[in-house]
């Protein structure tokens, strides 16, 4: 008998358990407005800085195999013609003449070991020729009072010069103009390595590239440290993905607010 009854007390007490158990609301997706005009408005942003930053990695990549590649190729001679500056692009380069130190000019803020300096610049006239070559001759520190310029020792007479070719941004900002024409006395210290604004100084042809001079060259360098085309490859492809987890984010962010229990 004691047993019948407590049978029957548990089933009496299922009914009751199951009224009191919460029923759980359902959700559905209803998207509010402010949280998609501000997905709308940051996707866009974040997607394409991420394309940006991967891009620069793409081209700095490109350009450093185009430098591996066409550096491996033999050297060749300057000819005493103006070229084709992309047909020399990154390509081993030697030519012979003297220097002309009353047309040399240094590139101010070129770091170096977090030290600041320039990039000596000196125009070499080319044997046989009226043509003159840049040559970037490297890295010199500046003085502690910035306002003084240091003394560049220069080579006289023939030097044979082999290094790689470039051809400088014209993509800088300049902060004030350098005042350099025909008429002003020379300024040898300039912002920015312009061939354009260079050309206009002088009255002779200018070869449109400039060579970086070789680490092993003896024809009056300084410190030859040529900057990678890859360099902070790896920190542009890391801004990449870490834009474009901004904007996957936004999206799951986006989701979770529009989710609302059913009422």
């Amino acid at each position: 008998m004691n047993a019948n009854y407590a049978r029957t007390s548990e089933v009496a007490a299922t009914p009751a358990a199951q009224e009191e158990a919460p029923e759980k609301s359902a959700r559905h997706f209803r998207p509010r407005l402010l949280p998609t005009l501000a997905a709308l408005l940051l996707l866009p942003v974040f997607i394409s800085a991420g394309q940006w930053q991967w891009n620069k990695a793409t081209i700095k990549g490109n350009l450093q195999k185009d430098l591996d590649a066409r550096g491996a190729e033999p050297t060749i001679q300057i000819p005493t013609t103006l070229v084709d500056p992309q047909s020399l692009l990154f390509r081993k380069i030697v030519a012979r003449g003297h220097y002309e130190a009353q047309y040399q000019i240094l590139i101010d803020n070129r770091i170096h070991r977090e030290q600041a300096g320039y990039h000596v610049i000196t125009p070499l006239r080319l044997e046989g020729s009226d043509v003159r070559l840049l040559v970037n001759r490297g890295w010199v520190p500046a003085l502690a009072e910035h306002h003084l310029v240091p003394q560049i020792a220069t080579p006289t007479g023939t030097v044979e010069v082999t290094g790689t070719a470039i051809v400088p941004t014209t993509r800088f900002i300049t902060l004030g103009a350098d005042d350099v024409s025909r008429k002003t006395e020379w300024q040898n210290v300039w912002q920015n390595l312009d061939l354009g604004r260079f050309g206009k100084a002088v009255d002779f042809p200018l070869q449109p590239i400039v060579i970086e001079l070789d680490a092993t060259s003896t024809a009056g360098g300084f410190v030859r440290e040529w900057r990678r085309p890859d360099e902070r490859l790896e920190t542009h492809l890391g801004y990449a993905l870490q834009w474009w987890s901004f904007a996957a984010t936004t999206v799951v962010l986006w989701l979770v607010v529009n989710f609302r229990r059913r009422s």
